[in-house]
């Protein structure tokens, strides 16, 4: 079996250009992710794990390393060096994330919220909004909320609605990032539901997760990243 995702000696920095330093976040990763299964990024905090995320979705231009993706059409694509028009047509169709943090217009309802994926790709408006209607059911969100803009709901309730429109679409890939973490355990037990649902369909998924529990529960592959060097580089060193 190929996988959907490689990815290789990817690195990530930033720098400090008035101070002359570069901050490391994640050094040299490599893993694969396949299609039906999920892949855990585990390690301690600064590991650099959210970066790794956000590279491959391109939130973060890579630093270094290679992130070979293959589309639908089995065409490969390396994602540290896509243009933005293919990162966008690969997001609205083949790539999701779930963040930590819900980002949306004001004035949407939770139930337009979640079913703009799918209205995206061509579902009729009155469909997407039932498939909405059932995710909000399955996720414990209290229906009295379907109607209101997000913008008003408790952290817990703002990444139900987070979770859901990124699971409605089903995209090829989907990348979650400690989408559990502002749950109670009973809310984090019906979130496992629907993403066991979806990788049995054949989503490849690469997640963090906050709760050791979840990855033995949910991983079929797990990738630890130990914390890049401290130590800060001169860019004049590195440019040598």
């Amino acid at each position: 079996m190929e996988p959907i995702l490689r990815v290789d000696g990817l690195s990530k920095h930033f720098q400090l250009h008035e101070q002359q330093k570069l901050i490391p976040s994640c050094i040299n990763v490599s893993l694969e992710v396949y299609s039906g299964q999920l892949t855990a990024l585990i390690g301690p905090t600064g590991a650099g794990k959210s970066s790794v995320l956000k590279c491959v979705y391109r939130t973060y231009l890579p630093s270094s390393g290679r992130i070979l993706f293959f589309d639908a059409k089995g065409r490969e694509i390396d994602l540290a060096l896509a243009s933005e028009h293919q990162m966008l047509e690969l997001r609205s169709r083949e790539i999701g994330f779930v963040t930590q943090f819900l980002h949306c217009l004001p004035r949407k309802s939770a139930l337009d919220v979640v079913s703009e994926p799918l209205v995206a790709r061509g579902a009729g408006r009155e469909s997407a909004r039932e498939k909405a209607a059932e995710l909000l059911a399955m996720l414990n969100v209290p229906e009295r909320l379907w109607g209101v803009p997000p913008a008003t709901f408790s952290g817990g309730e703002k990444q139900r609605i987070n979770l859901a429109r990124g699971l409605i679409a089903r995209p090829r890939l989907l990348l979650l990032d400690e989408p559990t973490a502002s749950l109670d355990p009973a809310t984090t037990d019906r979130v496992v539901e629907p993403i066991e649902t979806i990788k049995a369909e054949g989503v490849a998924m690469l997640a963090i997760f906050h709760h050791p529990e979840l990855v033995r529960r949910l991983a079929d592959r797990v990738v630890e990243l130990a914390p890049p060097v401290v130590a800060t580089e001169l860019l004049e060193t590195c440019a040598h």
